[in-house]
């Protein structure tokens, strides 16, 4: 995977620097592992583009997940038993599509946490559009904690910290004083130049 790549490559780059000024023949050991995943890392985002770009010459692509889903993602869930509310707070507004994406995917992931880990429960979803800013919040009624500690695969609560940091927002979770779990993000909205 692309993000395992990246990830590796980080690493990479952080031990041949800490290694360049003292042993600088490991640094080029460093180097060289960096050099060959991130072309790894391009050829499988080679790949993957191909065929995003094949997909969407036929039609076979929907529209980019975004906050004009979430009623269809409340409809699923419903569809299995969880039943979500969705608040919203502020004057709605088109968003930067690296926020929507974000906001969507941290309630999406968020509301897929409800629904594996929270047991019988209820869920709800704030958006709240500031001058600068939008939050999402999902909280739900179920154990409060995750069943299972999540394994660190860059999905979960890992990933949606991921994600929203990566915008220049906070993220937190963790159970909800009134019982429950609570996701809490907030994302600028200004562009960044």
């Amino acid at each position: 995977m692309v993000g395992h790549g990246l990830a590796a490559i980080h690493l990479q780059a952080e031990i041949a620097l800490h290694l360049l000024a003292r042993r600088p023949e490991q640094a080029e050991t460093a180097l060289t592992a960096i050099s060959r995943t991130s072309k790894a890392a391009l050829d499988e985002l080679r790949v993957t583009l191909t065929v995003v770009r094949r997909e969407e010459a036929v039609g076979g692509r929907g529209p980019t997940p975004g906050l004009a889903q979430l009623t269809q993602l409340r409809e699923r869930l419903a569809g299995t038993g969880v039943s979500v509310a969705v608040a919203t707070t502020g004057t709605p507004r088109l968003l930067p599509v690296a926020v929507d994406l974000a906001v969507y995917r941290v309630a999406q992931e968020a509301l897929t946490n409800v629904l594996r880990h929270a047991g019988p429960a209820t869920a709800e979803v704030r958006i709240g559009y500031a001058e600068d800013e939008v939050t999402v919040e999902v909280t739900d009624t179920g154990r409060g904690r995750p069943a299972v500690p999540e394994p660190s695969t860059g999905f979960g609560l890992a990933g949606m910290r991921e994600r929203v940091t990566a915008l220049g927002g906070t993220f937190s979770a963790g159970p909800a004083a009134s019982g429950g779990f609570r996701v809490y993000a907030t994302l600028p909205t200004r562009e960044v130049a």
